[in-house]
């Protein structure tokens, strides 16, 4: 995975190694990063501690919610906001990528934008900006909704 400005990401779980010096790998961490390789569509905490507990993994919301964050500040997992909510991924792609994400069922397809990264250059140079970094949604309705 590489970061949201296309830098390479540090090695994950998937890989075997720790994400960050000083990442614990815990019961807890290998659960949700396990349910993360199964899930394809976006959630929230909320709807990841869910699952957990279904399958008879017994974590607490507040270490899922603690989890996550931690593996989005590794980049181990994307992370978007929707309607107020931040919601959790692991991807599949290893680029800089982008999301189309569906708002009824939330099926989530990874595109690219070849050139979204030069066009938020521009913009942010026209303005007097510099090291522009950017993060592209897009929501619709998938055509099974």
């Amino acid at each position: 995975m590489t970061t949201r400005s296309g830098a390479p990401a540090q090695p994950s779980e998937r890989s075997g190694a720790p994400a960050q010096p000083g990442t614990r790998r815990t019961k807890q961490r290998a659960a949700i990063s396990a349910l993360l390789a199964d899930v394809d569509d976006f959630r929230t905490a909320q709807q990841i501690h869910d699952l957990l507990r279904e399958g008879g993994e017994s974590v607490g919301l507040a270490t899922v919610y603690r989890t996550l964050q931690a593996m989005a500040a590794a980049e181990e997992v994307d992370v978007i906001r929707h309607e107020g909510e931040q919601l959790f991924r692991r991807c599949h792609s290893s680029e800089h990528h982008h999301h189309l994400v569906c708002r009824s069922c939330g099926h989530t397809i990874e595109i690219t934008g070849p050139g979204v990264t030069e066009w938020a250059a521009r913009l942010g140079q026209q303005h007097g900006f510099r090291d522009i970094d950017h993060e592209l949604e897009l929501f619709g309705l998938c055509d099974k909704c």
